[in-house]
């Protein structure tokens, strides 16, 4: 084998598995074609090879097959040499590879047995993509055929890794259904009134469909969901924003009294929002609902358990409902990644082998790390699993019990809402207020999905803001402003089903009429905390009693409710940028630090100039736990102080856990404790009611 360089590429996605052997610099490649499904492909001419390969490693350092006659060997190299090129010509440019074997019965000719398999094992990437290719079965045993994967993008973004998986390859402990416990039944509309009286205000057609929740919904029973009607709706951000963030004035006039509790400061009202009705349709169109099906009402049956309400009784149901309604207010096709007992529902009901396979495959055993990658991976939905899967189209009445219940979400309140509600002009009307920021994660579509809540106040906020865009500009094609800013929005009756939620959280219990207070919150956590400051202009000055952290991105985008904080804001709230921008240049009338280190000199030779440290404050990368600590001596008097609170609001990923670890440098920094003594320090702060961290 002297003067022949053995090695081995792939082509992208490993679909060609080749062997060369250069000689000279004409390159003769010896070529199989690998494929899944036991079936070979048409071989082509490839490009130009790729440098010989540079491993130094020994054939001891590979696993080896047992050794044979050394002639083997020998014979393996006369059949090389009779490929050599009888010119030696080092100028001459690489000629193309030259194919010599298209399947794997004329590359085994040509190998042959023995040291050559021993020999070229040392090139291999040990991925085993050159044993892809099935061979022929053994006589009296069936052919083992590769499975082929579903051929839709929505299967490819699962990003799922089934290795040598089969459509024989036998699977073990696989997940088995539960019992169903939802029935579907027809329904005589001559027994409607009789059987279920209540039915009489219960609208079924498409469109009250979409913006009523249905009556059976209690999130407190008896009390039900008060459709809460859009006053206002404003975005906060600006364009480029990284995360949009609305602000909502809700109409709470006719909320019922509840138990003489009443909508507070800090508290936090639940949204009970709608899955995206265009979801909703295509989810329908993929299960092969017939469309006269979807709007008709029917009896659904429950053998027990919560669902359809949200915290009802356990117990058995019957009641009035259509299949549309079902899918769009009680069952979460959307936040919740999929289980097992889903995927082996759709298992059941696939008609395509492959497909069939593939989700017994995640059920089962030997799938267990697939089904962990699906699970953590990419979000996925019940309605992308039905285009990756799309022979499966299990029964409705059989979805509902694999799926969850769809769960309120909660929304801390932006204002005091006495506050709120004294506004000039609302002619004695109460209002909420609630900043909303639209969560969002990458759709096998090439676009983005937007969380379930989100989602939805954002499609309530982009009405609204368009038909008051709509206003504006009808209003100065006659050269005049807008003479009823709002009223535009309000005429298109938008709704919000929610209920009273949380007035008794920490945020809102342990608020204090008096006391300092330090409110640390990043992006939207700072919400709850203008209804604190406005709370307190209410009473007093807030001078030297509040202090606000404020973490955002990029003050120029998405600082919400800048300059809504009253007369003294300048004063209490100190923003901190997390998104980097540079240093401004250092002007030459400037004072500057001249450094030649590095090498680093201006046009001239003279040394650079480097920014002063003054000029780096505030111009770079910054985040609230920063600014904690350089505002200990403040933070360590309020949670010192009588009646004085630390509050923190934010995600507890990143900006909760920071926080918390720059209080415990707090308290070691100016109370002498060591890292232990400080833990227990806030612990203790918390306990009392002095610390209070509301994260998610």
């Amino acid at each position: 084998m002297a003067g022949v360089t053995l090695y081995r590429t792939s082509a992208p996605k490993n679909t060609d598995t080749r062997v060369y052997l250069p000689a000279q610099q004409a390159t003769r490649t010896i070529q199989y074609r690998t494929s899944r499904f036991g079936s070979m492909s048409n071989a082509r001419s490839s490009g130009a090879s790729s440098p010989p390969s540079t491993d130094d490693s020994t054939d001891s350092s590979a696993p080896s097959t047992p050794m044979t006659e050394p002639q083997e060997m020998d014979e393996f190299t006369d059949r090389v040499e009779k490929l050599r090129p009888s010119s030696l010509d080092q100028s001459r440019k690489r000629k193309p590879s030259t194919t010599y074997a298209t399947n794997s019965e004329e590359i085994r000719k040509l190998l042959g047995s023995g040291q050559a398999t021993n020999m070229l094992q040392k090139y291999c990437c040990g991925d085993g993509c050159c044993m892809a290719e099935a061979l022929p079965a053994p006589e009296g045993q069936p052919e083992r055929i590769f499975l082929q994967p579903p051929d839709n993008d929505a299967f490819r973004f699962l990003g799922l890794k089934m290795g040598s998986l089969t459509l024989t390859s036998e699977l073990t402990n696989i997940t088995e259904l539960p019992e169903q416990k939802v029935a579907f039944g027809s329904l005589r509309r001559q027994s409607l009134a009789e059987k279920f009286p209540g039915e009489a205000q219960h609208r079924h057609n498409r469109d009250d469909v979409n913006v009523y929740p249905p009556t059976y919904m209690k999130p407190h029973p008896p009390y039900q969901i008060f459709n809460a009607a859009v006053y206002g709706a404003r975005e906060l951000t600006k364009p480029g924003a990284e995360k949009r963030t609305f602000h909502f004035d809700l109409d709470v006039t006719e909320y019922p009294a509840e138990g003489g509790v009443d909508f507070k400061v800090g508290g936090a009202v639940g949204i009970c929002p709608p899955n995206d009705p265009h979801v909703v349709e295509d989810i329908m169109n993929q299960l092969g609902i017939p469309r006269f099906q979807r709007d008709k009402p029917i009896r659904l049956l429950t053998k027990g358990g919560r669902w359809p309400t949200i915290w009802g009784e356990e117990e058995a149901r019957e009641m009035v409902t259509t299949r549309r309604e079902v899918l769009t207010w009680t069952l979460d096709i959307s936040s919740v990644p999929p289980t097992k007992p889903l995927l082996r529902l759709l298992a059941d009901y696939a008609e395509a082998a492959n497909e069939k396979q593939a989700l017994l495959f995640m059920c089962s055993a030997q799938g267990q790390a697939a089904f962990c990658d699906l699970r953590t991976g990419p979000h996925i939905t019940l309605q992308q699993l039905l285009h990756a899967f799309p022979s499966s189209k299990p029964p409705l009445e059989a979805l509902c019990t694999m799926l969850s219940q769809l769960m309120p979400r909660f929304y801390s309140l932006s204002n005091d809402p006495h506050v709120s509600s004294a506004r000039e002009g609302l002619s004695g009307r109460r209002l909420i207020e609630l900043a909303v920021t639209i969560h969002e994660t990458p759709a096998y579509t090439g676009t983005h999905r937007t969380g379930v809540g989100s989602g939805f106040l954002e499609r309530l906020a982009f009405k609204f803001v368009h038909a008051e865009q709509q206003a504006d500009q009808h209003a100065a094609t006659s050269g005049m402003s807008n003479p009823h800013p709002g009223q535009a929005g309000r005429n298109l009756q938008l709704q919000v089903p929610m209920f009273r939620g949380l007035m008794s959280n920490p945020l809102s219990r342990e608020f204090a009429s008096d006391g300092p207070m330090v409110l640390i919150g990043a992006g939207v956590g700072m919400a709850p905390f203008r209804g604190f400051i406005l709370n307190r202009l209410k009473n007093a000055n807030c001078a030297n009693k509040i202090w606000l952290i404020q973490g955002i991105r990029d003050a120029m985008l998405d600082e919400i409710y800048r300059g809504e904080l009253g007369a003294h804001e300048s004063e209490i709230k100190k923003v901190v940028q997390s998104r980097a921008s540079a240093p401004p240049p250092v002007e030459e009338h400037e004072d500057g630090v001249e450094s030649a280190e590095g090498g680093s000199e201006r046009e001239g030779g003279k040394p650079a100039r480097v920014v002063p440290e003054s000029r780096k404050e505030g111009k770079v990368a910054r985040y609230v736990q920063d600014e904690v600590r350089q505002q200990a001596d403040i933070v360590w008097f309020v949670i010192n102080a009588v009646d004085g609170r630390v509050f923190v609001c934010g995600s507890t990923k990143g900006m909760g856990e920071g926080v918390e670890s720059a209080l415990i440098d707090v308290a070691m920094d100016k109370g002498g404790l060591d890292a232990e003594t400080a833990r227990q320090f806030w612990e203790g702060k918390k306990a009392a009611g002095q610390y209070i961290a509301e994260t998610w």
